[in-house]
């Protein structure tokens, strides 16, 4: 069965409003379930307090990794914000990246695969290369506004060996609109709403804050396309997972107090 677009105008409420959809299916799985963020940087006190509801839940049914340590795999922001651009692209592949817990089949972490992509020559940092492209382009009399794409699976080398995994974050596309205004689309091939969801859609609307800030553009919308969705569980019953989509939407309909982030 597939949903309705999910249009929300901070990554809290959609992460909210596409895991209460998805839990509504058969299985608590979907395909093709596409999620719209309005503005992916919106920070408010109720986001904060949901985020913080949501980690407590991860760690309360068997340890899982918090929302910061899963948007931080698609980019870093603390390590950006002490060293800022170029500097903290070495700090992280030198310092931070070697520091990660990994097992022997891991085949890294999203933000090193944008800097640090494999090709036949080497390693490519495609991430600061497509900042570069964006900048010039916008600068100069025509703009390109449709060249802008982030591949993080490698067909060459990620498929040897097990499935198991693999990444679920596949590929990125990055526009520019008329008023140029960055836009990005990021196609899942698997996305576990309860664990990864929330994380992943904080991570990625830090990065193209990253992207429209070096490329001196506007920050657009998000979308998120998950090919296969699923309410994972995280050790808890099917049950406490609605309970903590009852307690999250309490959260957000509290008296608002937004900020930009």
């Amino acid at each position: 069965m597939f949903l309705p677009r999910i249009s929300r105008p901070s990554c809290t409420a959609a992460w909210l409003a596409a895991s209460q959809a998805v839990y509504g299916l058969a299985g608590h799985e979907g395909h093709h379930v596409v999620i719209d963020v309005d503005n992916p940087v919106a920070s408010s006190e109720q986001d904060a307090a949901l985020v913080k509801a949501v980690d407590a839940f991860l760690g309360e049914h068997g340890g899982h990794d918090p929302v910061r340590t899963v948007s931080n795999t698609i980019f870093p922001q603390a390590t950006y914000e002490a060293h800022g651009s170029p500097d903290f692209y070495d700090v992280y592949i030198k310092e931070v990246f070697p520091r990660l817990k990994r097992s022997p089949r891991d085949w890294g972490r999203y933000f090193e695969r944008m800097m640090a992509y494999p090709t036949s020559n080497g390693p490519e940092n495609l991430l600061a290369d497509l900042v570069a492209e964006m900048k010039r382009n916008v600068a100069a009399e025509r703009t390109f506004r449709n060249v802008y794409e982030l591949p993080i699976y490698n067909p060459t080398k990620d498929r040897v060996g097990s499935p198991i995994g693999r990444q679920c974050l596949s590929f990125m596309s990055f526009k520019l609109d008329n008023d140029n205004r960055l836009l990005l689309s990021a196609i899942y091939r698997n996305h576990f709403y309860t664990q990864k969801l929330l994380g992943n859609l904080i991570g990625l609307g830090r990065l193209m804050a990253f992207v429209a800030e070096g490329a001196k553009v506007k920050l657009g919308p998000l979308s998120v396309l998950s090919t296969h969705a699923q309410i994972d569980a995280v050790g808890a019953s099917q049950a406490q997972v609605k309970a903590l989509h009852a307690q999250c939407a309490m959260i957000l309909r509290a008296s608002p107090n937004t900020r930009a982030a």
